[in-house]
C-alpha cells in the first residue's frame, strides 16, 4: 500500500498513528506529496481531484480517500473493531465525535490559509474568527468528556491528539492548554505513546 502524506498534515498524521497502533505501518510506503491553495498539482489531481491529503492506494490499485475512511479500511485489515467499534450505539457515537474533530481540523486549516496564504488586504477577519471559534468550542466540548479522555485508544482519541498537535504547530499562542487543562493532561499522556510522539509535526 502507498499513502500520500505530508509531515505537516494532521489528517495524514491520524493515519500514521492508526497504522502504527494497528501493526500495519511496515506494509505502507509513504509518498511525500505537496498540496497548497492556488498551486496546481496536476499529477496528484489525477489521483484525488480534491487535492487533499492523505490518500491510500491499496495493493490492487484502489484509491481510498479521506483519513477516516482510510483508518476504517486499516482497522478492518487488522481484524476489525480495534479503533472503531464494529457495531452498536458506541460505533455511532465514535463516528459522530470523529466527524466533529474532522470539522474542527477543517476550520483550523481554513484559518491557517486565511492568515498565511490569502493576500494582505483581502483577509476576512470575521470569517476567520468564526472558524477558529468552531474549533475552540469543539475543544471545550471534549474538555468535559472524561470518558473520551480516559478510555482505551480509539479513532476519537487519535483525532483529538491530532487537533491539539495542529494547534501547537500552527497556532502556538492560542493558549489551549491554559483554557483546557483536562485536554492538556490527555495530550501529555498520549505523547507517551511512540505512535503519537514519532508523528509530531516538525518545527515550522
Amino acid at each position: 500500500m502507498k499513502l500520500t502524506y505530508s509531515p505537516a498534515s494532521p489528517f495524514a498524521r491520524k493515519v500514521r498513528i492508526a497504522a502504527i497502533e494497528l501493526g500495519l505501518i511496515d506494509r505502507i510506503e509513504f509518498v511525500p506529496t505537496a498540496v497548497a491553495p492556488a498551486k496546481p498539482n496536476d499529477e496528484y489531481a489525477q489521483i484525488n481531484p480534491l487535492k487533499k491529503l492523505p490518500v491510500l492506494i491499496a495493493d490492487n490499485g484502489d484509491v481510498i480517500l479521506d483519513s477516516y475512511v482510510i483508518v476504517e479500511y486499516l482497522d478492518e485489515l487488522a481484524g476489525g473493531g480495534k479503533l472503531i467499534p464494529a457495531s452498536g450505539p458506541t460505533r455511532w457515537k465514535v463516528k459522530s465525535d470523529h466527524s466533529l474533530l474532522q470539522g474542527m481540523l477543517d476550520s483550523m486549516l481554513l484559518c491557517r490559509y486565511e492568515r498565511m496564504v490569502r493576500p494582505q488586504g483581502l483577509q476576512w477577519q470575521a470569517w476567520s474568527d468564526d472558524h477558529w471559534n468552531r474549533a475552540w468550542q469543539g475543544m471545550a466540548r471534549f474538555e468535559q468528556q472524561a470518558d473520551v479522555l480516559s478510555r482505551p485508544l480509539d479513532i476519537v482519541q487519535i483525532a483529538l491528539v491530532c487537533v491539539l498537535g495542529y494547534a501547537d504547530f500552527r497556532f502556538t499562542d492560542c493558549g489551549w492548554r491554559k483554557a483546557y487543562p483536562n485536554l492538556d493532561v490527555f495530550n501529555e499522556k498520549m505523547l507517551s505513546r511512540p505512535s503519537v510522539k514519532i508523528s509530531v509535526p516538525p518545527p515550522a
